[in-house]
């Protein structure tokens, strides 16, 4: 029986590392903004502000019965089972189509920002609103967000990955943009469910967004090192 036919060999399109460390650079200032107002009281005003807002007299959110299960099913793309499921896919059809660099990058991305989001929790320790309902299951600290953190490092690191294998700059952009409104959807719906204040939010999706901009940066290096080491003998690696 003839082995499987191995998939071509793609070229690459990185992002310019030294645009990446520029947003990680902006994101990782808003993030440091938080950081010092969270603590001190400063963000209350707009937290309550933004918790309260659009809420009926029993401070359950406007809208349909149907709106509701739109935004848990929404929330639930930045939970641990999907993204796990997302980037394990993610990193297999990549490996598949000889693109190991991005997959090694894309897997250290994600393991290692859940590692720092839980660092991050356990350092501030922030309960949880509780001037609202909770519409959706959720525990631990509520400072940053992990379903925001973890959503932007996931979903932006999938469109840098993939962004990578097409020419076209337009198709990159709108790749990366996609993840960025994607994340940035996941992060309101904690607030809308009542499980976050919107600094919270704000916070992780800044800290995630910087994640993923800093690893595509710094970890560049460590993933080439591993295609290297995994096919020592492609001769058209980009």
């Amino acid at each position: 029986m003839n082995p499987l036919p191995k998939a071509p060999i793609l070229p690459r399109h990185r992002i310019d590392p030294r645009k990446a460390a520029i947003a990680a650079a902006v994101c990782w200032a808003g993030f440091a903004m938080f950081v010092w107002a969270v603590p001190t009281g400063r963000t209350q005003h707009i937290d309550q502000l933004g918790l309260l807002f659009w809420r009926a007299g029993d401070l359950r959110p406007l809208g349909p019965v149907k709106l509701l299960e739109w935004v848990r099913d929404l929330t639930a793309m930045g939970g641990s089972l999907l993204i796990t499921l997302f980037t394990t896919t993610a990193v297999i059809a990549l490996y598949w189509l000889r693109c190991r660099r991005e997959a090694v990058l894309l897997a250290l991305t994600v393991l290692t920002g859940s590692v720092v989001n839980t660092l991050l929790k356990a350092l501030f320790g922030r309960p949880r609103p509780e001037i609202v309902p909770h519409l959706t299951e959720a525990g631990g600290a509520s400072f940053p967000s992990g379903h925001s953190f973890n959503s932007a490092s996931t979903y932006i690191a999938l469109a840098l990955a993939f962004a990578a294998l097409n020419a076209r700059a337009g198709v990159r952009h709108t790749l990366i943009a996609a993840a960025v409104l994607l994340s940035l959807c996941i992060a309101w719906s904690r607030v809308w469910l009542g499980v976050h204040w919107p600094s919270d939010v704000m916070a992780g999706w800044l800290g995630g967004a910087a994640w993923a901009f800093t690893a595509s940066a710094t970890l560049y290096r460590p993933a080439l090192a591993v295609e290297q080491i995994t096919e020592p003998d492609n001769p058209e690696r980009p």
